[in-house]
């Protein structure tokens, strides 16, 4: 249950971390506490500051989600392995691999998001790029399957809760 519990943390922390950094961005350009940080961006420009700050966050997630694409399939393998060993439900076993099954499209849709995100990068907005609809797509669908995965894995986990296992998994 306690790996189960750190695959389902680690899928919502990466979520929110990223989707904050972005936030962030526009919350210190409107109001940073940082004198230095206004003169530095005053000197840059507003446009110009938000673009260099918004390419940090994005070359931050991409970071992120490639690093924990790879802790995913770790874990879920630790946890598909400690299943193995346990009686519990089948669905539950059945789960997890499905699961393991959604973390390798991500890890197969990360480079596709990564590699058309940088092309994306410094290209101005107005009017929109010609790869950016393709990039809103791809980014749809892995939202929808971090949202598949979030989802399996609540219901692994009660499975697993109500088969009497849960402080073995």
């Amino acid at each position: 249950m306690c790996a189960m519990g750190a695959w389902l943390a680690g899928t919502i922390f990466v979520s929110v971390v990223a989707t904050e950094n972005f936030y962030t961005i526009d919350r210190l350009l409107a109001a940073s506490p940082s004198s230095t940080f206004h003169s530095l961006t005053g000197q840059l420009g507003q446009t110009e500051s938000r673009d260099l700050l918004r390419y940090l966050s994005s070359e931050l997630n991409r970071l992120y989600f490639q690093a924990w694409n790879v802790a995913q399939l770790g874990v879920g393998l630790l946890v598909l392995w400690l299943l193995a060993r346990q009686r519990v439900p089948a669905k539950a076993r059945w789960t997890v691999g499905a699961m393991l099954a959604v973390v390798v499209m991500l890890a197969v849709l990360t480079p596709a998001i990564t590699a058309l995100g940088r092309s994306l990068d410094f290209v101005p907005r107005d009017p929109a790029p010609a790869g950016m609809g393709r990039f809103w797509i791809l980014h749809g669908a892995y939202t929808v399957l971090e949202g598949v995965l979030l989802a399996a894995g609540v219901a692994a986990t009660m499975w697993i809760a109500r088969s009497g296992m849960s402080g073995k998994v």
